[in-house]
């Protein structure tokens, strides 16, 4: 007798190979998984620009990595004592504005050249309410504090959605015609404005996602990290205490989900191999014998000798050269 729902999610399709270069984009569910790739080493580059949710704000910001346009001074405006962009997340923001133009222009090139590297983008739709800015008519990112009353909002409409979706990914085909990109919708649950509006709009999204999968089909997927969570996870005791996160028991079983849907078998033993690896690089030796700590250290560096001759792509990856330095 079963008491659960379980998502299907197909055959695999062998688009991750453990030594890929990686891009997530989106809302702070592609945070959670790129968090779970580097734990596994693989290379990935997670929100250059910062935490993303509506697709109209996703799409700009990879029109902007794709053209490399940098950000200039009129760009930014003061709002809390930091220099702001709303095509930014705030994490961004800084006091000084020549060091918040710099550091917003250093994180567009190091995504338009993950982009052009990556074999594989995931992006990730958060919600589809937008806040448009009443001086502009544009799209923001983030509010960044800024009064209510200076933006417009209200939720994009399937038929605007499908359009922005259909002609980032035919630009994302273009600039990188080896890439594979996979859409999903978040788990996050925006609860802010009510669960009916929330219900709505995740709704929208994937509609919108479903039409334009249509016209990429050849080189895009869905992957149902949103109905995994609301069908298969059933229940309260996967989410943060919040109740709108998932808990990291919840992105453990999606990550695991997602590694069967689309990491080749090739990749399966070194992945498992390498996140057992980074636990340990984790690990502090509870000792206060400086003797016991550099034998632990001195085990670790091995271990990871040993994982880069057999695994030579991951020469370059800081944390086990870190290992290496101890």
């Amino acid at each position: 007798m079963e008491f659960r729902t379980t998502v299907k999610t197909g055959e695999n399709r062998s688009w991750l190979h453990h030594s890929d270069n990686v891009v997530l984009l989106g809302s702070c569910f592609s945070d959670n998984i790129g968090a779970k790739m580097r734990g596994a080493f693989i290379h990935a580059t997670v929100n250059p620009m910062g935490t993303l949710y509506n697709p109209m704000s996703i799409a700009r910001a990879v029109d902007r990595l794709i053209d490399c346009k940098p950000v200039a001074g009129m760009d930014l405006f003061m709002q809390s004592g930091v220099w702001n962009s709303y095509d930014f997340h705030s994490r961004h923001s800084m006091a000084d504005k020549q060091a918040t133009i710099d550091h917003m222009n250093k994180c567009i090139t190091i995504g338009h050249e993950a982009l052009k590297q990556a074999a594989l983008l995931t992006i990730t739709l958060g919600t589809a309410i937008v806040y448009r800015l009443k001086a502009t008519g544009e799209v923001v990112a983030n509010c960044h504090k800024v009064p209510q009353h200076e933006f417009e909002r209200k939720m994009a409409s399937v038929s605007e959605m499908t359009r922005e979706l259909d002609t980032m990914l035919t630009k994302l085909h273009e600039f990188n015609p080896e890439l594979r990109i996979i859409l999903t919708v978040s788990p996050i649950r925006h609860i802010a404005d009510g669960l009916d509006t929330n219900s709505l709009s995740k709704a929208a999204l994937r509609v919108a996602i479903q039409e334009s999968l249509a016209r990429h089909r050849d080189y895009c997927d869905y992957f149902p990290a949103f109905e995994i969570m609301i069908d298969d996870l059933r229940d309260y005791r996967f989410y943060s205490s919040d109740m709108i996160h998932p808990s990291d028991v919840a992105v453990e079983y999606i990550w695991q989900a997602f590694q069967a849907t689309y990491l080749d078998d090739r990749s399966a033993l070194a992945l498992a191999r390498c996140e057992r690896i980074n636990k340990r690089l984790q690990h502090r030796p509870m000792s206060a014998s400086r003797e016991t700590v550099d034998r632990f250290n001195a085990d670790t560096a091995g271990i990871v000798r040993n994982l880069i001759k057999e695994y030579p792509y991951l020469s370059t990856n800081p944390e086990l050269q870190k290992a290496l330095d101890r």
